[in-house]
């Protein structure tokens, strides 16, 4: 059985790997092109797509051996991958500012002691 640190990574990849899609006007990706470009197996690509789904994160049209045929973000799963992306820049710009005002001061430092 997969593990749940794994199964969290799978379910993010696929979230990441389909909101990088509608920023590229792919609203729907194949199943087997998510496959291949997450190296998943089908049973955790199956497994990471009925949960999103269930969350109501992503529409999934599946085949009849239950393996994902189409796979599109829903409006719930943009909103989420726009609010984690704004998170992440201002944890970027916060991490930037850190690190200039620490060249700064080392800087000031060194003229001190200088």
């Amino acid at each position: 059985m997969t593990k749940l640190s794994e199964r969290k990574n799978n379910r993010e990849a696929v979230l990441r790997s389909l909101y990088r899609a509608v920023g590229l006007n792919r609203p729907e990706v194949s199943g087997s092109v998510l496959r291949a470009e997450l190296g998943l197996p089908d049973e955790d690509l199956s497994a990471a797509c009925a949960y999103l789904a269930d969350e109501g994160l992503i529409s999934v049209d599946w085949t009849s051996h239950r393996t994902p045929a189409a796979v599109s973000l829903t409006h719930e799963g943009i909103c989420l991958m726009e609010e984690l992306e704004e998170e992440q820049g201002e944890e970027q710009e916060e991490q930037e500012r850190a690190e200039k005002a620490e060249k700064a001061e080392k800087a000031e430092k060194a003229e001190a002691d200088g």
